[in-house]
């Protein structure tokens, strides 16, 4: 039998007990702000991230970093994949009293995002100069973005830190912590890389890898050195299992087809934009840049909701699960029409941040003010899948990640990109607004052929 976890000093509910028993309320308010803070920091990486490849060495080497996204999106997709399937199967198993399945489903895990990494790396590296041409690399932005992807990719294995997987047994603290010392040793380096060392975009990606690094080594030691865990993975539970291999993916998939539609929007985004010039590029880079970290707490808000929902399907709290939903749901629209007004209203200050040609500097203010109405709306898809696989129904998460993306973003950025800049501003608003909608109407439907008490 398993130890119990002991509370972490904070007194935050950070055993997996807490997210059935703790007032919701309190609970939510401690897992949501702890993500939040954990995703804000990110955030704030790589706005400095951008501040520092910006000024220290071009607005060309900028708008290449960005080029670059589409592949580290495509791969964070991977690891949000495992992450958030196996952390639906480690919660909902833990509730139900199964702490060996649980360790299973976190032990395939980790096989499955270290072999995919492994090969990730290795056909990113032979195939480098097709994959950045594709995404819309020209001779100007080539030179920067081949060096700065060679090394993401060179260390792919260490670009996740499990923390979904570490939230699901409700060590939110710990979970925090990971990503705040990966981007505390991220922003340390930056400018040493960038600027002592003159190392440029390479420098750039260097601190990043090492930041990551510091994150995977804290995960391997949470899940194979620390006691006093409600379940253990040995090393029986690293051999990948095919039901357990198959309801990872099938739980996970959602996620890894929004980050592939995420990379496909990127790539569209960037080619509409490559014959507008550079200060268009930089542009997006800045508006994409502002819209990441703009939306980190609404991504907090859904990473937090996540095991607590999972966690209480598995016990049969669907009331608890449903109050979860309906809270998150308002919380996420408030703050997104508030930070989105805010940036919108503070467009040229925040431009000025970033870009000091005239030209960069007025197509971002419009991009920003047009992009953020977007970001009002813009956490709800997300959360609302989020709900469905914390529970282990993948179907509703399908439509909403891969039907929006099909049937309305990428038409929209098809159609409207060939207006110019402004056209690819409004085709990204709007595919927001629209998918929020979508999202909603999935949900009103599942609420009618569910049930009231298992989705209210």
């Amino acid at each position: 039998m398993s130890t119990p976890v002991r509370p972490d000093r904070t007194g935050g509910p950070d055993r997996a007990e807490d997210l059935a028993t703790r007032p919701l309320g309190s609970l939510l308010w401690w897992s949501c702000s702890q993500t939040t803070l954990g995703v804000g920091v990110y955030g704030i990486y790589a706005l400095t991230n951008a501040w520092f490849v910006s000024r220290g060495v071009g607005e060309t080497a900028l708008a290449a970093v960005n080029l670059v996204a589409p592949l580290l999106l495509l791969l964070g997709a991977v690891s949000t994949t495992v992450g958030v399937g196996a952390a639906s199967l480690v919660a909902r198993r833990l509730g139900g009293g199964d702490p060996a399945s649980a360790g299973r489903a976190a032990g395939n895990a980790f096989s499955l995002f270290w072999a995919t990494a492994l090969a990730t790396t290795g056909i990113g590296l032979a195939f480098l100069d097709p994959l950045l041409r594709l995404v819309g690399a020209t001779d100007a932005t080539l030179p920067y973005a081949r060096p700065y992807a060679a090394v993401l990719l060179a260390g792919a294995v260490f670009s996740t830190g499990f923390s979904a997987i570490v939230r699901a047994e409700g060590q939110v603290g710990y979970s925090t912590a990971i990503w705040v010392a990966a981007v505390a040793v991220q922003i340390t380096l930056d400018p040493l890389l960038i600027y002592g060392l003159d190392m440029g975009v390479t420098g750039a990606a260097l601190g990043t890898v090492g930041g990551q690094a510091v994150s995977a080594a804290m995960a391997l030691w949470f899940f194979f050195g620390r006691r006093r865990r409600p379940y253990r993975v040995g090393a029986r539970d690293l051999i990948p299992q095919a039901a357990t291999v198959r309801d990872t993916v099938a739980i996970g998939s959602p996620s890894l087809l929004a980050g592939i539609g995420s990379t496909l929007l990127v790539a569209l985004a960037n080619a509409a934009l490559a014959t507008a010039g550079v200060a268009a590029l930089a542009a997006y880079a800045l508006a994409e840049r502002v819209r990441t970290f703009v939306t980190m707490p609404q991504i907090g808000i859904t990473q937090g909701v996540q095991p607590i929902v999972a966690y209480n399907h598995g016990r049969g709290h669907h009331a608890r699960v449903a109050r979860t939903l309906t809270l998150s749901l308002r919380a996420t629209v408030l703050y997104g029409i508030g930070a989105a007004g805010l940036i919108a209203v503070a467009a040229s200050p925040v431009a000025s941040l970033f870009v000091s040609d005239a030209a960069a500097h007025g197509e971002a203010v419009t991009a920003l003010r047009i992009v953020m109405i977007g970001v009002a709306v813009a956490g709800l898809p997300p959360l609302i899948a989020a709900s469905f696989q914390s529970r282990g129904m993948p179907g509703p998460s399908y439509v909403i990640s891969l039907g929006t993306l099909l049937v309305i973003k990428v038409p929209l950025v098809l159609v409207l990109g060939g207006l110019g800049p402004t056209g690819v501003w409004v085709a990204l608003a709007a595919g927001e607004v629209l998918a929020a909608a979508a999202a909603l109407a999935v949900l009103a439907r599942a609420r009618r052929r569910i049930g009231q008490d298992r989705l209210r």
